[in-house]
């Protein structure tokens, strides 16, 4: 900011004076301008040296050196230059801190665009300095390529180091650990593909993240050993910030927050879980009767329901669950990241329970996937065809309850209802909390919370609160979106929608 403001201000005449008999002419003005790109380039350096990435300690040191020797070029203003010396000697204490690694892989790339600059920078200067008379439009040019080359340059030097995919070995052990401790309403989603995996020494116990713009974003709570909980994510922490990620947590339970809290973490309230339990569900009573006379109606129109492990299905009934889902997705991009599954037909394990119609075809179905430890489970998905009757997912959902209380199932986990608690509102509510209730009423349209929470409430459900934890609240910003992004809240409906339909795996 030094910089900035220096190079925005006029000099001291007398020291303008002294600079301008001893350096060649241009070169006072040429230092301003580089010393205002310098305090700019500086600023954006910041974010890597908050997250201690070696480059960008690295790169400072050039940059702050370069930027002392500009204030004395450009009007020996030897204030500005000691500060820059003073900053430098701080940089160079704190070298040892600064210890997150580059991506190896962008060297090549980096030659490629180092050897563009050092075709295109002579030119430019030739251009600049020369006698001869030059297009304006032709030096125009080349400097807006000199730029987009240098920001490539710093984007590429910058770049954080890259996640590879979980090996087989790891999903097999995480798979096991699911089937073992899988507790948690939760735990299953763990096993999804965009997922890695972060295991505790003994091998007991691990947590299920991904990483989204040097955001570290744990997926649920750990699954495991309970009692290793605290210092798994603590490790995780510590490994994270070495590779220059911020964490945050997606999902967390009522039970992790307290050793979230040991860590640092904040939390806030992230919505509420609808949990159904099959041996208390009825459809006796005037409060759910909506719901019961979706049922019957159904039913007198000739519907039934099938629920069958995802294992059984033939091919005649994957290629209609695959249009049904196509169907109904549209160019809607597939959502989903704490609580809904990336494959339809991956998990053998995972339960269908499909609606066909009156002439045999199928109308919708849900997705279900277990909490093997708890004799749960969780609703992953549901589609249906736009022109089936209203009403069909009350009858699937209330069908499946059926199913689940004849096999000893102990609790059906539905949606997940974002901000349920501010949907509930009521009148005496603080204007702070109504505010929120209206924007998500508006919001509706796009990310339909509130017909989520609406459809969820017919049920009478238990609600279970989940929290969004992280590490500072100035992570909250960059946290939040890395957290929508995964869940592909942020991306709009159209035709450039390349996510593949969880139907077609």
């Amino acid at each position: 900011m030094t910089s900035i403001v220096s190079a925005l201000t006029p000099e001291m005449a007398q020291r303008v004076d002294l600079v301008n008999g001893v350096l060649p002419p241009g070169v006072p003005d040429a230092a301003r301008t580089i010393a205002l790109a310098l305090g700019l380039g500086t600023i954006w350096l910041s974010r890597g040296l908050a997250r201690r990435k070696r480059r960008a300690w690295q790169l400072a040191v050039v940059v702050v050196f370069a930027s002392a020797l500009t204030h004395l070029a450009k009007g020996l203003d030897v204030e500005e230059a000691t500060a820059h010396l003073v900053l430098l000697a701080l940089l160079w204490r704190a070298r040892r801190l600064f210890v997150a690694p580059g991506d190896p892989a962008t060297v090549m790339p980096l030659a490629q665009v180092a050897l563009a600059l050092a075709v295109i920078v002579p030119i430019l200067v030739l251009h600049l300095t020369g006698d001869e008379a030059w297009s304006p439009r032709v030096d125009n040019a080349l400097l807006i390529l000199v730029f987009a080359f240098a920001a490539r340059a710093l984007w590429l030097w910058l770049r954080p180091l890259p996640v590879t995919a979980a090996a087989r070995g790891d999903r097999e052990r995480a798979a096991e650990l699911v089937q073992e401790h899988g507790h948690d309403s939760l735990c299953y989603f763990a096993l999804r593909r965009d997922k890695s995996y972060f295991f505790s020494p003994s091998g007991k116990s691990f947590l299920a993240y991904r990483v989204i713009s040097s955001t570290a974003l744990i997926a649920g709570d750990p699954i495991g050993e309970a009692s290793e909980r605290l210092d798994l994510v603590r490790e995780f922490v510590r490994v994270a910030h070495t590779k220059a990620w911020r964490v945050a947590v997606a999902g967390a339970s009522n039970e992790a927050l307290e050793d979230y809290a040991q860590l640092g973490f904040k939390s806030i309230y992230l919505g509420d879980e609808a949990v159904i339990r099959p041996s208390e569900f009825s459809l006796e009573g005037r409060a759910i009767r909506k719901v019961r006379q979706s049922v019957s109606r159904l039913e007198k129109s000739g519907y039934q329901a099938r629920v069958l492990s995802t294992a059984d299905t033939d091919v005649a009934l994957r290629a209609e669950l695959r249009a049904v889902s196509e169907e109904w997705r549209g160019n809607w991009p597939e959502r989903g990241f704490t609580m809904a599954m990336d494959a339809l037909f991956l998990y053998p394990d995972t339960v269908l329970a499909v609606a066909v119609a009156p002439d045999g075809s199928v109308g919708g179905f849900l997705q279900l996937v277990p909490s093997p430890a708890s004799d749960g489970y969780s609703l992953a998905s549901m589609r249906r065809r736009r022109d089936t009757p209203n009403g069909l997912m009350e009858f699937l959902i209330t069908e499946t309850v059926d199913w689940a209380r004849e096999h000893a199932v102990v609790e059906l986990s539905l949606n997940f209802a974002v901000f349920a608690d501010f949907l509930r509102a009521d009148e005496d509510a603080t204007h702070a909390t109504r505010a929120l209730r209206w924007l998500l009423l508006k919001g509706d349209r796009l990310f339909q919370i509130e017909r989520l929470h609406r459809f969820n409430r017919k049920f009478f459900p238990r609600w279970r609160r989940r929290y969004f934890c992280f590490e500072r609240w100035t992570d909250l910003p960059l946290a939040g979106l890395a957290y929508l992004h995964a869940e592909s809240l942020l991306m709009p409906p159209g035709p450039w929608v390349r996510t593949p339909d969880l139907a077609a795996r």
